[in-house]
């Protein structure tokens, strides 16, 4: 390492003052430093992440109770170091550490990090940078025809979990997640910044997976699902998505055509 030695004894210094803000009870005071205003720095950046974490994913927080909640955001600050700037990316990282920390910490709610995957689906949405056009509805035949455009904002997940329905009111068991079901969601911003969430069934997922990742037509999408499903009468299976797709276009979670070959 190189560096003066008041150099390094400043950086020695921001490392424990920033270890004990993160971990007052684990790590010492840094010399020099009075209780009283150490602590005003230990309260003041655990609230304002508490402060952001708690905008992203209310309703497990109010599952979790106060003391569950605080003691889970406290071993985030603790053990986790964010590699982006933006406070916005915070839920984001806490998202992503509780991928392991959820199944281990919390046995009895194997539904809370697809919970929480789905209270930040909104935040994601929400804060994506793509723009979001007005959407005019050109007709139903233009959506078979033509590669139907997802909107720019849209998220499409499915869960074990019928999220959307877990609450103060209803905590899902083991039992919901074991049947083997897809619960299915689609989140996208509309044209005035408005979060939409729509719900899904399996297959509906699975057409607009198939459109946004292969780039097919409504209709090729629409034989691919049949085959795949193996529906005998593949031409009842278009005429239904056809109907869906278009009901999609005017909700603004279609938001327009292009050309197959474009």
């Amino acid at each position: 390492m190189s560096g003066s030695p008041d150099t390094l004894r400043l950086r020695d210094y921001q490392l424990a003052f920033a270890a004990r803000i993160r971990d007052p009870r684990g790590q010492p005071r840094p010399q020099g430093i009075p209780a009283r205003r150490m602590r005003v720095y230990e309260t003041l950046l655990f609230n304002n992440l508490n402060g952001f974490l708690l905008a992203c994913f209310p309703v497990a927080r109010r599952l979790l109770g106060v003391r569950a909640w605080r003691k889970l955001v406290r071993q985030f600050f603790v053990e986790q170091r964010c590699a982006s700037p933006l406070f916005r990316d915070i839920p984001g990282a806490f998202l992503d550490w509780m991928q392991e920390v959820a199944p281990q910490t919390f046995p009895d709610r194997p539904w809370l990090y697809e919970l929480m995957h789905y209270e930040w689906l909104e935040l994601a949405v929400m804060t994506d940078a793509a723009e979001v056009e007005a959407v005019t509805d050109d007709g139903q035949e233009d959506l078979l025809a033509g590669v139907p455009l997802l909107n720019a904002t849209a998220r499409l997940a499915c869960y074990r979990y019928p999220v959307h329905r877990i609450g103060p009111r209803f905590k899902a068991t083991g039992t919901e997640g074991a049947d083997g079901a897809s619960h299915c969601y689609l989140l996208y911003r509309d044209d005035r910044d408005v979060v939409r969430f729509r719900m899904l069934n399996p297959v509906s997922a699975r057409l607009l997976a198939l459109i946004d990742a292969e780039g097919l037509s409504g209709r090729d999408a629409l034989y691919k699902v049949a085959a795949e499903l193996g529906h005998a009468q593949s031409e009842t299976v278009v005429e239904t998505g056809a109907m869906l797709l278009a009901d999609l276009r005017r909700a603004g979670a279609l938001t327009g055509v292009r050309s197959r070959h474009a």
